[in-house]
Formats: structure tokens, C-alpha cells, sequence
């Protein structure tokens, strides 16, 4: 569940807005740093998606985990996270 998820709808909308005006500036040929740093700005701006999801995360999901008191849902969403932290590393 995502508390965000109308901003985070308009994030990806905008991101994927982006993404097709990297397509065009490649069919012009235009200069190969514009196209890099506009790839950058994609990069930086779904990491600040990821970011919020994770947050909507942990205080949906792991804190209904923490407040249902059962042990086996507390240790399968910190066994996610832990997951997804050595994901990250690995990447």
C-alpha cells in the first residue's frame, strides 16, 4: 500500500516523460552530454521514487509487521529489508 501513491504517480508520469524526451533527442543527434545529463536527471529522480516508496514501506507494511506482535511477520520484513539492503551493495 503507498500512502504517496498520487505523488508518486505524477513522479513516474513526469519521469516517464523524460525518458521519451531522451528518445527524441537520440533520433536528433543531439550532443551526447545533453543526452547524459538528461539520463542523470532520470537516475536522480527515480532514485527520490524509490526513496519514498521505501518510507511508504516502513510505515505501512514493517510497522503493521512491528504492531501485529507476530514474530514471523516481524522477521519476514526484516529479512525484505535486510534482502534488499544486500541487493543494493551488490549492484
Amino acid at each position: 500500500m503507498l500512502i504517496g501513491k498520487e505523488n508518486t504517480l505524477k513522479r513516474l508520469n513526469r519521469i516517464e516523460g523524460q525518458v521519451r524526451g531522451i528518445k527524441k533527442m537520440i533520433e536528433q543527434e543531439r550532443y551526447c552530454i545533453d543526452v547524459l545529463q538528461q539520463m542523470q536527471a532520470i537516475k536522480a529522480a527515480l532514485s527520490k521514487v524509490e526513496d519514498a516508496i521505501l518510507k511508504d514501506h516502513s510505515n505501512t507494511c514493517v510497522a503493521s509487521a512491528i504492531a501485529s506482535g507476530s514474530s514471523e511477520e516481524q522477521q519476514k520484513k526484516f529479512n525484505e529489508l535486510v534482502d534488499l539492503i544486500a541487493r543494493y551493495k551488490s549492484s
